[in-house]
């Protein structure tokens, strides 16, 4: 969903000191996602308006599959800022344990994506 990499790790307060907050990295994107959450349920809830006025099923098919992609679209956007920022950030530090248990929570949405 986005093209650059968030690389900042903690938040800052209004007078730009650093508060000690994590920051995910999806949070420049916060906009973006919010919109395309709301689109994708403004396309679920035409699904059902499209069931309670008893459309042709390959139609609603049709949209039941154009939302999946959807929200795969949001779902891979997400699997990206976490690879980029959180695992990135993780293996800057040195820090082998957390980058492996960031990689690992990363393995384990991928396993959960591709069974759903």
């Amino acid at each position: 969903m986005k093209d650059t990499p968030v690389t900042t790790e903690t938040a800052a307060d209004e007078t730009g000191t650093d508060t000690g907050a994590h920051r995910h990295g999806y949070i420049s994107d916060k906009d973006r996602y919010r919109n395309r959450m709301k689109r994708i349920e403004g396309q679920a809830r035409g699904i059902t308006k499209m069931i309670d006025d008893e459309k042709y099923c390959i139609d609603i098919l049709t949209q039941v599959s154009a939302l999946t992609r959807a929200l795969q679209g949001v779902a891979t956007g997400l699997l990206d800022d976490h690879l980029k920022h959180c695992v990135l950030d993780a293996a800057k530090k040195g820090d082998e344990d957390a980058a492996i248990a960031k990689i690992q929570e990363a393995t384990d949405a991928i396993n959960r994506l591709v069974r759903s």
